[in-house]
């Protein structure tokens, strides 16, 4: 499931609905389970073409506990908007306290169920259960996905109704519980937008939008549970840094149970009273928001229009919100940069040629093109007006104009690292055009911050750090950054919150906090790249496993979707955040790139260190 898509970076969930049988959608009974014996799993449903919807039946008369079991493990499968088939399966007041949106709670495979042995053997009217299994992640009342590992047990208690004489469980497991398989059947990953509280682009006085990815029910109205999480506000991790144009309290209007848009692509939206009183400008800013949401999911909204208080507050289309805020995966580089063989920094458009085509290598203008300084690393600005390098022995880190004729002066940054690898990582321009590089030294480990790429650096602050940082790479929006540590001979993958605490544009002090570990799999690391608003490409290696690509969520999940075409001694990797733009590779064969549809195509024998703007 991804939120970064590839091409358009849309999808149009599936609309259709159909009833099957036990083997393909209709949910009834289709695995057995013991109430005495061996451990047996109960079997996750098979992934379906994502235009098929998959209902649940209700309980049999006279069903045996194992089935009530069965049969609501099963339910929580199904695509029932309200889980009421669900409900079905519980006692009238367990009915009613249960909160399937509480959690859901994704296994290895589905949920084994044991029976309990009673108490008294002489007992007859309650039963129970463990659900068993291998956690792989949870998704929270926010609709959050976090990574877990670890063993799932959830007792569930049945009771034998005196009345109905119908056996209904009493004590249901914490929120929804299922196998992986049936959640990626399930959920689908989507972008909500909010705004960067404390950061503007460089390049003009423009909001930056961040993304917040959340999954929802894929076939369940996907629409309108994306809106209504957007008007609750960001997910907590995120809440820091970016604030909501919404007023406090702003919801879908009483009554409102479903969103879509008209025949024209117009999307209408009323709010509550909370919004009534807002002005034109916010309004298009809460706009904005929705547009850049409703997008990620599907291309049929071109334009939103926002009502409170039996009024119309205001339109927009597409064009208009791109207007009012900066998105890394709308801003297209113009070059492709890399430090060719003899260690200079040099570029080739961004736009890969057709087949045949050889991209036209030439040195960037200024001192880092000139050959002066022997480059092994280097970073351009997101406006590509400046470049920062580090010196071939990594010790020296340079800051140039690309403008002809500039000259290069001292280094701004000089490691005492004794070994080359103890000293400089590959530097990152964040989007207030500020640089960051982590100098390795083992006697004085630091993440550093220069602000517009001069001066005295920042020292920032990273609680909770447990290793060294080997790489790092700052996010389009400016308020998370990708490190990636070592310790122990081992990398991990990490995304940090970068908090800021002064005026814009004028930070007094800097931190990244919360460190989220994304790839917990990989016992190494090799090379990363933001490749979306919420995605990046990854190359590394699980345990006792051999070097693969793929890409991967910031929240620790795996987008919907093939890996990257393979590639073999993958030792560097670059990609933009508009997924229009080939991906781009140091390997065995030089600098290679991968344009959309087609195979790796060489570009520089020679070259080495890729990287587009940031």
């Amino acid at each position: 499931m991804d939120a970064d898509r590839e091409g358009s970076g849309r999808r149009t969930p599936g609309r259709a609905a159909a009833y099957v049988a036990c083997g393909a959608v209709l949910l009834a009974g289709c695995a057995s389970m013991p109430d005495s014996g061996d451990l047996r799993g109960v079997d996750s449903t098979p992934r379906q073409d994502t235009q098929v919807r998959v209902y649940a039946m209700p309980p049999r008369e006279d069903a045996e506990p194992t089935d009530i079991v069965q049969g609501f493990l099963e339910a929580l499968t199904s695509d029932d908007p309200n889980y009421e088939t669900a409900r079905k399966y519980l006692t009238a007041s367990a009915a009613k306290q249960w909160q399937p949106g509480l959690s859901t709670t994704v296994l290895d495979d589905g949920p084994g169920a044991d029976v309990v042995p009673p108490a008294d053997r002489q007992q007859s009217d309650d039963k129970s259960f463990t659900l068993v299994g291998t956690k792989v992640a949870v998704v929270d009342a926010q609709q959050s996905y976090s990574p877990a590992s670890g063993e799932y047990r959830e007792t569930v208690h049945l009771v034998h109704d005196k009345k109905t004489k119908q056996w209904r469980i009493d004590s249901p497991p914490r929120g929804v519980v299922m196998g992986k398989s049936d959640f990626q059947r399930n959920y689908v990953s989507v972008n909500k937008y909010y705004f960067a509280s404390n950061t503007k682009a460089a390049t003009a006085p423009q909001t930056v939008a961040v993304a917040d990815p959340v999954y929802v029910r894929e076939r369940v109205d996907p629409m309108t549970q994306l809106v209504r999480s957007l008007l609750k506000g960001p997910t907590t991790w995120l809440d820091p840094v970016v604030r909501t144009s919404f007023p406090t309290g702003t919801a879908l209007k009483n009554g409102v149970s479903a969103l879509a848009p008209d025949d024209r692509s117009t999307l209408t939206v009323p709010l509550n009273d909370k919004a009534r009183n807002v002005g034109t400008d916010q309004c298009k800013a809460m706009a904005a928001q929705l547009l850049f949401t409703l997008q990620n999911l599907t291309p049929a909204v071109d334009d939103v229009e926002l009502q409170a208080g039996g009024k119309q507050l205001c339109s927009a289309a597409e064009s208009e919100a791109d207007g009012d805020a900066t998105r890394g995966s709308v801003e297209r580089p113009e070059f492709l940069y890399f430090v060719d063989g003899e260690h200079r920094l040099v570029r080739v458009p961004a736009e890969a040629g057709g087949s045949g085509t050889k991209a036209q290598v030439v040195p960037v203008p200024g001192a880092l093109g000139d050959g002066d300084k022997d480059l092994r690393s280097v970073a351009v600005s997101r406006d590509e007006h400046t470049a920062a390098g580090v010196g071939i022995d990594g010790r020296a880190l340079y800051v140039g104009s690309l403008v002809s004729g500039g000259s290069l002066g001292e280094p701004v940054l000089v490691s005492s690292g004794k070994a080359a690898e103890d000293r400089l990582t590959t530097p990152s321009w964040d989007t207030e055009g500020d640089l960051w590089v982590a100098d390795r030294n083992p006697a004085d480990p630091r993440l550093l911050l220069f602000k517009e790429g001069a001066g005295k650096p920042l020292e920032v602050e990273i609680p909770g750090l447990d290793g060294r940082i080997k790489d790092l790479r700052v996010a389009a929006d400016g308020v998370r950054i990708a490190l990636v540590v070592e310790k122990g001979g081992k990398q991990s993958l990490f995304i940090g919150r970068i908090e800021r605490e002064g005026r814009t544009g004028d930070p007094q002090s800097v931190s990244v906090r919360e460190l989220r570990s994304t790839t917990p799999d990989l016992e190494e690391v090799t090379t990363m790249s933001w490749a979306g608003d919420s995605r990046l490409v990854v190359v590394g290696r699980e345990q006792g496993g051999v070097q693969q690509t793929r890409y991967v969520q910031v929240d620790g999940s795996t987008p919907e979707g093939p890996p990257p075409a393979a590639l073999t001694g993958v030792k560097e990797i670059a990609a933009s955040e508009d997924d229009e733009m080939p991906l781009v590779a140091y390997s065995e064969d030089g600098i290679v790139r991968l344009p959309s549809g087609a195979q790796w195509q060489k570009v520089d024998a020679d070259g080495t260190a890729p990287v587009y703007p940031g």
